[in-house]
């Protein structure tokens, strides 16, 4: 089949090169957010799914959103039959979605109607829920409301960052869509309306959404940094310096040293092993941060390298 590409981040990449591998589908061109400035020099940088389809010849179209009239008119003259979108990051007006004669089929990396919109990997582990996946759907001008193809799902590990969930999920959530797209063109495959019961959101987060609360229970704590590790990454200050906190862990056992006992939100001590911060319900061990102005480090080594005393805070 004859198809359209539109994503552009990382998380994308495996899909466009299940696809270019793939038997059977030709990829007319390749959509993705222009060129983005980068590093210490700003200059400017193709994205990951760009620099994947400029290596394999494939045609690159870099609108600057998807309402430029000059998308759709070259999504006529390439006459697709489907599009696939992956984390594209462009809103594609009704006009554009009715060109390809299949639709647009999205990789979306929730089980919908579970957390539709923009960080569902990151609310399901914010959530604390157990099992996440994938879903293609047709898309729709509503946010993730469109009929769904097919479904695979994931199991969430207790350590999972969301970084870590959305890597394997990108590479499962390729295979399946393009076996959603083997599906349409061969006329087996009927997209199933989603069911108005458990629809739930996720919007985009901000980087004062990333500050941790330590008046919040340890557990909740603890999700709500691995949800958003790496990307923006968990933040707090020390002494109105921010620092960033790369990596914690909820003691087991039933007894702790007596320097983790009594510890308020936000409060700091440390064994010879174990730096400890207070929550509401009780102490998390820090394993990594990041101070001001240096890499993310072990947080024992930034113990013993700083001039903080037991009893500084976090806030």
């Amino acid at each position: 089949m004859r198809i359209v590409f539109a994503g552009t981040p990382e998380t994308a990449v495996p899909s466009l090169k299940a696809l270019i591998d793939s038997d059977g589908h030709e990829i007319a061109a390749v959509i993705t957010r222009p060129d983005a400035p980068k590093g210490r020099g700003r200059t400017l940088h193709r994205s990951p799914v760009g620099e994947v389809a400029d290596a394999a010849g494939i045609e690159v179209l870099t609108p600057t959103s998807g309402r430029d009239p000059e998308l759709a008119s070259a999504l006529r003259e390439l006459d697709v039959e489907a599009a696939a979108v992956v984390a594209y990051g462009n809103i594609l007006p009704q006009d554009v979605l009715d060109i390809p004669r299949h639709g647009w089929v999205n990789l979306h990396f929730s089980l919908l109607p579970a957390w539709r919109g923009a960080s569902p990997v990151n609310a399901a582990i914010a959530a604390g829920d157990e099992i996440t996946g994938a879903s293609t759907f047709r898309l729709e001008a509503a946010m993730d409301t469109g009929p769904v193809y097919g479904t695979i799902t994931e199991t969430i590990g207790a350590q999972d960052t969301a970084g870590e969930l959305l890597e394997r999920l990108a590479e499962s959530g390729a295979g399946l869509l393009v076996a959603t797209l083997n599906g349409i063109e061969s006329g087996e495959l009927v997209a199933v309306e989603q069911p108005s019961d458990g629809v739930s959101y996720s919007g985009k987060i901000s980087s004062a959404d990333a500050r941790i609360r330590w008046d919040l229970p340890a557990f909740a704590v603890d999700r709500h940094i691995r949800s958003i590790t790496p990307v923006p990454g968990a933040w707090t200050e020390l002494d109105g310096q921010r620092f960033k906190i790369g990596a914690v862990t909820l003691p087991g056992g039933d007894s702790l040293p007596e320097q983790a006992a009594g510890l308020t939100a936000g409060e700091l001590n440390w064994t010879k092993k174990s730096l400890f911060v207070g929550t509401a319900s009780g102490p998390i061990v820090i394993d990594r941060l990041q101070p001001p102005g240096k890499k993310l480090m072990n947080a024992m080594d930034w113990v013993r390298g700083s001039h903080i005393e037991p009893g500084a805070r976090f806030a």
